[in-house]
């Protein structure tokens, strides 16, 4: 037996996710996505991913929404307005990937390798400063921007597990 099953559309297109406070299904015309050199240990994963989304959510505004409180009022601080999509890849994904943003002018953060070894920012940004962009040996690559922009960036990278 086949069984059908019924979606809401929102503006035209498919909708899943977050709903406004009328209930209705919230489908964000943008995308915050990280891409993971697959080699990474899973420590190396979990640091990267939030050294790489800190620096979306410090310089592009839009991404992060209202603050939090629970029902006694205490406050909490305020996190990404939407879901951050999490890919993984080799290193030529990872690459081509750098690339594709560059050439789309996307807002973007980078790891790379040599972040494992240094201890505090001013070292991390020398670090970048010292290697030329084609010769960056990239572990990690955050990317915000529309939609069909960042997917078309990291195409050929799958999602992580």
């Amino acid at each position: 037996m086949q069984t059908t099953y019924k979606t809401t559309s929102y503006g035209g297109r498919q909708s899943r996710g977050m709903s406004t406070p009328d209930n209705e299904p919230l489908r964000f015309d943008t995308k915050i996505a990280v891409l993971l050199r697959d080699d990474l240990e899973p420590w190396q994963r979990l640091n990267v991913t939030a050294f790489l989304v800190s620096g979306l959510g410090a310089t592009v505004p839009e991404v992060v929404g209202e603050t939090y409180a629970d029902a006694d009022g205490v406050p909490y601080l305020p996190m990404f307005r939407q879901p951050v999509m999490i890919f993984e890849g080799g290193k030529e994904t990872l690459t081509a990937a750098h690339g594709r943003a560059l050439v789309r002018a996307l807002p973007r953060a980078v790891f790379t390798s040599d972040l494992f070894v240094t201890g505090n920012d001013r070292d991390n940004r020398a670090a970048v400063r010292a290697v030329p962009t084609a010769e960056l040996d990239l572990v990690g690559l955050a990317v915000y921007g529309p939609r069909n922009g960042v997917d078309k960036v990291f195409k050929g990278a799958r999602m992580h597990p």
